[in-house]
Order: structure tokens, then sequence, then C-alpha cells
């Protein structure tokens, strides 16, 4: 058997790849996060499969129920929102499974900044403004950050950040931020993104914790600060100048 670690996407049902989608489909056992997995993707599940919401277990129960699978010969489908990648606590997952030498794979999936930057119509790298971009979080009292990630580290570069988990700490963000990128900085915020009620906050430094307030957006966010969400006035890429030499085979 095999454990498929599968990104289910940022919480639109139809925003699983095809990959995982089929995946999915073919496992007799589906460990998934209740409170982050879109309810409708279960439906993918093969009939008779064992579901099993691990919203309320630890990563002892959640390896125990791996390990049973395993020996009971089932194909697992591990579902994580997003994307396995950033944020989703797979690591410490696959180092148990390498202990116990159950074999894994791994399906990417959407990321939710990547969805929130469809629903804000922005490219985040844009020609001669912003060429780089950070995801990160910050840190409370969950896992600490390592020496040299804090806020106001990475804000010297000027890049573009994204901030996953740190809505309800925006008025920390915005005070570790604006002595790098000035209260005129656009900043944005997007809440359930590719849900029915996902919900979109537009502003700057200056305005964007108090609107986040009032909004009473408080989880399930990504804060975006940086010059490329309100970028207008950039130099065409290279990618399809005309001046680009081009070679026909």
């Amino acid at each position: 058997m095999t454990v498929y670690f599968i990104g289910a996407g940022p919480g639109a049902a139809d925003l699983i790849t095809v990959r995982g989608a089929r995946t999915l489909a073919a496992c007799g056992v589906c460990l998934y996060a209740g409170s982050l997995v879109p309810r409708e993707l279960l439906a993918e599940c093969p009939p008779g499969a064992r579901l099993v919401d691990t919203a309320q277990l630890d990563l002892d129960e959640i390896t125990a129920e791996l390990l049973r699978a395993h020996q009971e010969g089932h194909d697992v489908a591990r579902l994580h929102s997003g994307d396995p990648s950033v944020f989703s606590a797979v690591a410490e997952q696959m180092r148990r499974l390498d202990a116990a030498g159950v074999p894994y794979e791994v399906v990417p999936g959407v990321p939710a900044f990547a969805a929130a930057a469809a629903s804000l119509k922005r490219e985040l790298t844009v020609p001669t403004v912003g060429q780089t971009v950070i995801l990160t979080r910050v840190a409370h009292r969950a896992t600490a950050m390592p020496d040299g990630e804090d806020l106001a580290t990475l804000g010297r570069s000027g890049a573009l950040i994204v901030l996953h988990l740190a809505a309800r700490y925006a008025d920390r963000v915005v005070g570790e931020l604006l002595p790098h990128y000035g209260a005129d900085c656009p900043a944005a915020v997007v809440a359930y993104a590719s849900r029915p009620e996902e919900l979109i906050i537009r502003g700057t430094l200056d305005d964007i914790a108090g609107k986040i307030k009032d909004a009473g957006v408080l989880r399930t966010a990504v804060i975006m600060v940086g010059r490329t969400l309100g970028a207008e006035q950039f130099r065409d890429s290279h990618l399809y100048s005309p001046e680009r030499e081009r070679h026909t085979c």
C-alpha cells in the first residue's frame, strides 16, 4: 500500500488537481482535516472507503491510522488543504512513515496564496517592480519562527510578503512592516479564497489592520503586502518582447 499526501486546494472542491481526484478515487482509506477540506471532495472516495476526520487527532493518532491502513493493505489518501509543500505539517508525518518503512507519495495542490492572487486578479511578480515573493507566518502560540525570519528582518527586502495564519495579528504585522514598506504600500486580505463565502479586503498598510478588524476576519485568510499589488506602470516583460530573438525549428 501507499500513503498519498494530496493537496486538496484552497477550498473550492473543483480546484483539486486531476491527479489528486483520481488518486482519491482509488484509495480505500481517506484521512482529511474536516475543518479545512471541503466535504464535497469526499464524494470522490470509492464506495465503502473508510473516512477519518483528523481535525481532533494528534500526530500519534494520525500515524496510528496510517499504520493501521498499511497493515490492512489499503492505499491511503491523506488530504491536506492547499499544497503539501507549505504550512501543511506533512514533513513530520513523512518522518514517521520513513521510520516505519511505509511508502508514500506527494500529490501537489493549488496553494492558498495562488487562489488569493487569482481572486485579486494580480500577478505577484511584475517586471521592474518586484520579482520575489516571500511566504511566511508570524510567531504566536504555535511553533516559534527561526532566527532571522521575523517580519522586521524579512521586510528589509521590500519583496511582496504573503502571510498565512496572521489575520488576528494584523496590528503586529503592520507595525513590523511599516518602516520598510511605508504607509501607502498596497495591502490586501483574501479570506476563504475560492469558496462561496470568499471575502476580499483591499487597502494600504495605513488602514488594512482596521479593515480586517471591521470585517471580523480572524482565520482562514491570506494577507499580502507589496508594491506589485498596485503596480500599473511597468515595463513589459522580456518574455514576449518583439526584440527577443526567437528561433524556429
